[in-house]
């Protein structure tokens, strides 16, 4: 069953929280992650060659002081390590391959096995680009959809781990989702030390893909950083080298978070600029020239529509009340986070918590996108 304190869940899969370990070649087998990441709620294994080609290039790759992982079987190898996982951990497997036939055929196991396949459209190694594997991917967009295709053929939940900032990242996702993918991981690289946090926020208002990021993650802060931007899950790949208790103390923060608020991964106010389309459910009545607009905007629906699809999802619900407040409803007010006396005041006299005002947000949040989404057919560029 799900964890009651997170619940989430994608196809066969749950998660009892949104930390994961992140594959690095020659590094996290089943031993590694065993070690240490025994209470993420994600442990991705590999990345894991499977075929010819990825073999002989991986060969180079550690002649050259890389660490990879090579075997004789690797199918075999894989399931093995799936099993091996001893602290209930959902577990993907990263594969990389130059042709389509492994990577169905490792599907099959991996999903026999309760597990997710994690695609590696993410390795920039030369000897594997040089195959058409790992990064290669993302500059052959047909090809790319079209494994994720044969992939989803099986029944396996897919993951797609990419490189951000290498080709353009928003037309990548939709192409990734379109074919079928059911989570994205996003390295958001870019140039300099740290993440992307406004290639996440642009990422997450242009899919609803379960969407895992990764980059520098080596405290709460980052973290917490990457859940306001959008993302559902984060990981920790070379943070752990250096930090060994890194994936219990995160999973300790942002589980305290989830119990005092109730939605972890809260955006910031767009009025900010910082916070993704989720953040239209703190919006005001839009009556002022304000940044709501433009993000309204990026959904293809009117100020009006806007205020109706609002209105439509208070009705019945905690967030109808509020006369004392600004615009009369609660479902005009602002992050709990944020303080105001007014709105307050009104969830003492109602009774209301944080946690469940917080958790009727985000469902609000939830029911725009959606809404706006059958209005316009989705989120517009621009």
């Amino acid at each position: 069953m799900p964890d009651e304190l997170f619940d989430l869940k994608v196809g066969y899969t749950y998660f009892k929280n949104p930390i994961a370990l992140a594959p690095m070649g020659g590094m996290t087998d089943s031993k590694f992650a065993n070690q240490y990441a025994a209470e993420a709620g994600l442990v991705i294994l590999g990345g894991y060659n499977l075929d010819s080609l990825t073999q002989k290039a991986a060969s180079q790759m550690v002649a050259r002081g890389r660490e990879e992982f090579i075997s004789e079987n690797p199918m075999t190898l894989i399931e093995k390590e799936i099993r091996s996982i001893k602290n209930g951990n959902t577990v993907a497997v990263n594969v990389r391959s130059a042709t389509i036939e492994p990577l169905v055929e490792a599907a099959a196991i991996i999903k026999d096995n309760g597990a997710i396949i994690e695609l590696d459209a993410h390795c920039r190694q030369q000897e594997m680009i040089d195959i058409g594997a790992g990064q290669a991917l993302v500059y052959d967009i047909p090809r790319l959809t079209e494994w994720i295709r044969r992939i989803k053929d099986t029944g396996a939940v897919l993951s797609v781990k990419i490189r951000g900032n290498v080709v353009e990242s928003t037309a990548l996702a939709r192409a990734i989702e379109s074919a079928g993918a059911d989570i994205l991981h996003l390295d958001a690289m870019k140039e300099g030390a740290g993440a992307d946090l406004n290639l996440i926020k642009e990422i997450r208002d242009s899919t609803r893909m379960f969407l895992i990021c990764n980059n520098s993650v080596t405290d709460a802060d980052t973290a917490k950083e990457m859940f306001a931007r959008g993302a559902d899950m984060v990981s920790v790949a070379r943070g752990i080298l250096d930090d060994s208790g890194l994936i219990s103390r995160l999973v300790a923060d942002i589980s305290a978070t989830q119990k005092d608020i109730g939605w972890y991964n809260a955006p910031k106010h767009v009025c900010r600029g910082e916070g993704d389309l989720r953040g239209l459910a703190f919006c005001c009545l839009p009556v002022k020239s304000c940044p709501v607009h433009s993000n309204i905007k990026k959904l293809g629906i009117t100020a009006q529509q806007f205020a109706d699809i609002k209105m439509d999802f208070a009705k019945g619900t905690m967030l109808e009340y509020g006369d004392s407040t600004c615009f009369g409803s609660l479902v005009w007010c602002c992050k709990i986070s944020k303080p105001c006396f007014l709105r307050d005041g009104v969830l003492e006299t109602l009774g209301l918590s944080d946690t469940e005002y917080m958790r009727l947000k985000k469902e609000l949040g939830d029911y725009i996108i959606e809404q706006a989404s059958k209005s316009s057919h989705g989120p517009k560029n621009g």
